[in-house]
């Protein structure tokens, strides 16, 4: 039944405003006079004129919901008339004007300013003035920009309930503006929400090309900055745009959603050239000028464009009687608005006339400026809602709605958006049919880049992009304080493959103690020491013997102590590397393996000498006797190197590094070695090597028992092949186990002397005694001579 009332007074209304409105609708006599401002009618004509003109409302178009509106205000002064507590010994009157025009309608605005017909100049005593307190209204900020400065100039307050520009929240340019809707930025802010809420990115923008909709797309403009929400497309419109053209453009680029910030007339000729141009499959986002318009969710065809989500204001509750609520029930758009800022003036008043006990103070006269004061400090409670003003004007109350048209016709509420601190979107997604089944519509330039790969633009938007994978060694992150267009490195410590989103932990490689290869060459190097022991002392006991005598004799044992001490580098290749390590582990082995290879350079010399040149050189071989040649040599040898050695690490000592290089997830530990220091040093181990070779091969055809000179030439073909093998893997791989083969070529060179030159005297000492008697050895000599002479 109650339903039935409001459509009833409502089409009512409708008819007596298509038959005209008479004149006592638009004027109320009483001790306080409110101008409003309605667009009942709207002129589209765009012509230009050289002076301002009238224009005859009544033969425009009628707006339905700003005559509802309209309406509205006329209910809410009845209402507060009626009332015993607000003003109850004071009347409100009114003086409504149909503003159908932007820039026309000057003559009835002019009587806002005036005093019995005439505008009074600046400076007049006020109560020469108007009897018009405040203006409620107009709709639209085009409207209130003329206005405004005409009401400034008497110090009328404005009130308006839809001119949501941003350039009124200036005080210093609009210091008697305040409005009862919510600001373009509030709206754009609950727009830009909603569409990053369904994750669309790639928009259209088409707005009224008036001062609203221009000042919207600034705030839209500045809103996405920051975000990934690209505007593809943007257009003005007005009642010669191409509807057409426009449509081309966004399905050219493919645009899935489409914010339409207009108001109801603009927005209505939009929408059904959409229905008429077959346009599917978009989302339509309406802002709050016509979210809650009630003719084209009727339209035939309007579900074939796609999906509608607006914004609006938020409803108010259906009551049980025919009240204000009910009015505002009956169509939502901006009817609240205006319903507040009637009840904003009537609560100034209020105060201006310190209204109380059931009276108001008749001594008291209220001029407009007066009645500003007492809106900015307006704090009351309007249908279960605390209305505020805030210093710039604007409404600090209130919450907005998200709606979508649903199959029914209607704009059903799906979500809220709280216009506090917090600023909560809330949208229940189960509500929204979908015009794709199943699945919310998508709106990008380019589909998001999988895991692991960055965007490379391919145009001026951010939006469009291509893919492109993050090679090994970088990352990329999609939090939002990273770079999603460029690859980041690793840190030298860390590493990950092709695509990762963050970088692991690289494994430090090096060679344990404990390590089985490690603990095998270790064993090996002991068992080197214990062998030189046992032959030294098997030496010892037979030293006076001939093949001692033929081995060196003495020279045996410096051999023997000095191959124990190569040995010492063995132990310093496992373990994690030190600056003192990969000095040991180069430092023994030079030194000490110079002295061997000088004693086996002396020994095999000695041999040539004495079989092939002696005869020919006497002085020298007795020079070489007399002055003990053989240390002399070895002597010499033992100080050029450890020069050598003492210049090369003082200038350049080696140092333990981290190889990087060598893999993407590995550190590998090791010795970085200068080869400047070490050049030196391992150049002169080669020389004495190469005179070692020259000097034993010379001897190849000495007798047997004396051809030490063959076993000397058989360990350097070892030494030298091992040390080539060596050269080849450390080329060829890479890897932890470098430190291991190291190891094993010095141990390999250690085992050559002494399994090759000294195990098979030890042979003949142990099983072949017959032959390490000096009638064995002269026997030999004695055949090489005849040889020899034959």
């Amino acid at each position: 039944m109650k339903h039935f009332l409001v459509s009833l007074c409502l089409l009512g209304m409708f008819i007596h405003a298509l038959a005209q409105c008479s004149a006592s609708e638009f004027q109320l006599e009483g001790d306080y006079l409110l101008g409003g401002l309605f667009g009942i009618h709207h002129d589209s004509d765009p012509d230009s004129h050289d002076r301002p003109e009238d224009v005859d409302c009544a033969s425009k178009p009628l707006i339905s919901s700003s005559y509802r509106r309209f309406q509205l205000m006329r209910f809410a002064v009845d209402e507060i008339n009626n009332s015993t507590n607000l003003l109850p010994n004071v009347s409100l009157g009114y003086e409504i004007f149909d503003q159908c025009s932007d820039t026309h309608n000057f003559p009835e605005l002019l009587y806002f300013v005036s005093a019995n017909g005439l505008v009074q100049p600046w400076g007049e005593p006020h109560e020469k003035l108007s009897k018009v307190m405040a203006v409620v209204g107009p709709y639209t900020s085009t409207k209130a920009l003329t206005v405004a400065p005409l009401l400034m100039m008497n110090h009328i307050p404005m009130i308006s309930y839809g001119a949501a520009t941003s350039a009124f929240s200036i005080k210093q340019k609009f210091p008697y503006f305040l409005r009862t809707v919510q600001p373009n930025k509030d709206v754009i802010e609950l727009i830009v929400g909603i569409l990053q809420h369904f994750n669309w990115r790639w928009v259209a923008f088409l707005y009224i090309d008036d001062d609203y909709g221009n000042n919207g797309l600034e705030l839209f403009l500045k809103k996405i900055e920051n975000t990934e929400i690209c505007l593809a497309y943007n257009k003005g419109l007005n009642t010669i745009t191409s509807h057409s053209q426009i449509f081309k453009q966004i399905n050219s680029q493919k645009i899935g959603a489409i914010i339409v910030f207009a108001p109801e007339w603009t927005a209505e000729a939009l929408i059904v050239s959409a229905i008429n141009q077959n346009v599917t499959n978009k989302v339509w986002i309406a802002s709050d000028a016509w979210s809650l318009n009630k003719n084209l969710p009727k339209k035939k065809g309007i579900r074939n464009i796609g999906t509608v989500i607006g914004v609006s204001e938020k409803r108010v509750c259906n009551c049980s009687s025919l009240s204000a609520k009910d009015v505002v029930a009956a169509d939502p758009s901006f009817n609240f608005p205006v319903y507040s800022a009637v009840y904003a003036i009537a609560h100034a008043l209020h105060n201006a006339l310190q209204c109380g006990s059931g009276r108001c103070n008749d001594n008291i006269t209220v001029f407009p400026h007066m009645l500003l004061a007492e809106l900015k400090k307006s704090n009351f409670t309007l249908l279960n809602q605390s209305i505020r003003f805030d210093e710039n004007g604007d409404p600090d109350f209130g919450s907005y709605s998200v709606v979508f048209w649903n199959h029914s016709d209607k704009a059903e509420e799906i979500g809220i958006h709280d216009f506090d601190q917090s600023a909560k979107l809330f949208i229940n997604n189960s509500k929204i049919k979908w015009h794709i089944v199943g699945e919310v519509p998508t709106s990008v330039c380019s589909e998001e880049c999988p895991v692991g790969f960055v965007k490379k633009f391919t145009g001026t938007h951010k939006c469009c992009f291509d893919c492109e994978i993050c090679p090994s060694g970088s990352y990329v992150t999609r939090n939002t304080t990273e770079d999603p267009y460029r690859c980041i490195d690793c840190k030298d410590t860390e590493w990950s493959a092709a695509g990762n989103t963050s970088c692991n932990l690289r494994e430090v490689e090096y060679i344990p103690f404990t390590d089985d290869g490690a603990i095998l060459i270790i064993l090996g190097a002991w068992a080197l020491v214990g062998f030189t022991l046992a032959v030294s002392v098997l030496f010892a006991i037979n030293y006076n013997t001939p093949v001692v005598r033929s081995a060196g004799g003495p020279m045996c044992f410096l051999i023997l102590v000095c191959l124990s001490l190569c040995s010492i580098s063995v132990f310093f290749y496992f373990g994690e590397p030190t600056t003192s390590f990969c000095i040991l582990r180069f430092l023994p082995f030079l030194l000490f393996y110079t002295v061997c290879l000088a004693c086996f350079v002396v020994r095999s010399f000695q041999i040539v000498f004495i079989f092939k040149i002696a005869a020919k050189f006497p002085k020298l071989h007795s020079w070489w006797i007399k002055y003990h040649g053989q240390w002399l040599v070895i002597t010499v040898a033992f100080g050029i190197q450890a020069l050598l050695l003492l210049i090369g690490y003082t200038c350049s000592p080696p140092e333990s590094n981290k190889d990087t290089d060598l893999y993407p997830d590995k550190i590998i530990l090791g010795c970085d070695l200068n080869l400047k220091a070490t050049s030196g040093p391992v150049l002169f181990l080669f020389s004495l090597c190469f005179l070692c070779f020259i000097f034993s091969y010379m001897g190849k055809d000495l007798p047997e028992n004396y051809n030490e000179a063959k076993a000397i030439t058989f360990c350097l073909l070892l030494l030298i092949l091992t040390w080539i093998l060596f050269a080849t893997t450390f080329v060829l791989y890479h890897g932890k186990y470098i430190p291991i083969l190291n190891a094993l070529a010095i141990l390999s060179s250690l085992y050559s002397f002494l399994v090759w030159y000294f195990i098979p005297k030890c042979y003949i000492m142990i099983f072949q005694s017959y032959k390490n008697t000096q009638e064995y050895f002269q026997g030999l000599i004695l055949n090489y001579t005849k040889t020899i002479c034959q």
